[in-house]
């Protein structure tokens, strides 16, 4: 039977707007215990932010981030997929450009994330990376 990213994903993704401060996207990962955020701009993607990337793109090198905003330290030239697309298509995407999240976008507009954890927890729910992806977080 046919998969489809729809099928797997996490849906309503958080989304900031771009000139949001490192620091509150840091406070909304964390309360929401979320690894990823989408950048947005008028319900459009602009970009996806890390909690690597906050760390190596907006601390490491001293900067400020009460006043670094998050357009400085989001990735922004993206892979994306669409709901529809099948889960095949997208695993290829993720392992031919070695990424571990890919915002999904229906008309231009964000509705998901499909993670590397996702598809751990779908395909292979046994191993590691299933276990770690489904466990609660630490407190």
């Amino acid at each position: 039977m046919t998969q489809y990213v729809r099928d797997i994903m996490t849906g309503d993704p958080v989304t900031v707007e771009p000139l949001t401060s490192v620091t509150e996207v840091a406070r909304i990962m964390r309360d929401r215990d979320l690894g990823a955020v989408l950048v947005t701009d008028d319900d459009r993607l602009r970009g996806l932010v890390t909690d690597r990337d906050l760390v190596i793109r907006a601390v490491a090198d001293g900067g400020d981030p009460g006043q670094t905003t998050v357009a400085a330290a989001c990735s922004d030239e993206l892979l994306t997929v669409r709901s529809d697309d099948e889960l095949d298509h997208a695993v290829e995407v993720m392992r031919e450009h070695a990424v571990r999240r890919l915002p999904v976008v229906d008309e231009g507009r964000p509705v998901g994330i499909l993670s590397l954890g996702d598809l751990a927890m779908e395909r292979d729910p046994e191993s590691a990376l299933g276990d770690i992806s489904a466990a609660r977080p630490n407190p």
